[in-house]
């Protein structure tokens, strides 16, 4: 990794560094796991799934409960998301601020689909910052921790991985940005900081602090 190359693209995760949905998501599947005969925390839930596809997290609970689930059961869980999504999602706190003022072209890569994103980026007054630019974890072989959408993300941005800066709040999407030869700053709400410092990411706790950082990468 080159870290004396200028910055030239942001790819932003989605949920919870643009939108504070990872407590709506991880309590609603908390209580799907139940109904399933898996009793987890939401803390448990959060450490367990958070960052991961739905591919992936449908293979763990599978690989756990050793049994397949009904597609059904899935349909359900996604009308119960969206449901709460109108009534209680919001933006992460300061990242409008952010967005209005970073000089970076920016896009989104994300674990979910793009139904999701729009969703919740519509619903948030977030979807035009990005120009379309959303690429989702279902349009690559293999999701995070593995470095393959966020080179698809540089490759559709025309961008080299050296010239990206990733924001990330999961441990595996870091890992993934690692793995992709990219930056990292880490968002980091709870006691994720030492993780995401072993991991390789620069670390901050206020969206408030995100454009300050990126201009010291952009100057190294």
């Amino acid at each position: 990794m080159d870290k004396h190359s200028p910055v030239d693209l942001i790819i932003f995760d989605c949920d919870g560094v643009l939108v504070d949905s990872e407590l709506i998501v991880n309590r609603i599947l908390q209580q799907g796991l139940s109904d399933l005969g898996w009793e987890l925390t939401l803390q448990q839930t959060m450490d367990h799934f958070m960052g991961k596809s739905l591919k992936h997290c449908i293979d763990d609970i599978e690989n756990h409960l050793g049994k397949r689930t009904d597609p059904e059961f899935w349909r359900g869980m996604q009308q119960k998301t969206f449901a709460a999504f109108e009534t209680d999602l919001k933006p992460v706190p300061g990242i409008c601020e952010v967005l209005n003022i970073l000089p970076y072209r920016k896009c989104v890569a994300s674990s979910g689909s793009q139904q999701k994103m729009r969703k919740t980026l519509g619903l948030t007054g977030l979807l035009s910052y990005f120009d379309d630019c959303l690429f989702s974890g279902t349009e690559v072989a293999r999701g995070k921790p593995f470095p393959d959408l966020f080179l698809y993300a540089a490759e559709q941005m025309t961008c080299r991985p050296a010239h990206c800066v990733v924001v990330e709040d999961s441990p595996f999407g870091i890992e993934a940005a690692i793995r992709a030869d990219m930056r990292v700053l880490g968002y980091c709400q709870g006691t994720n900081a030492d993780n995401f410092s072993a991991k390789g990411a620069v670390t901050f706790k206020d969206m408030s602090d995100l454009p300050g950082l990126i201009g010291e990468l952009d100057e190294d």
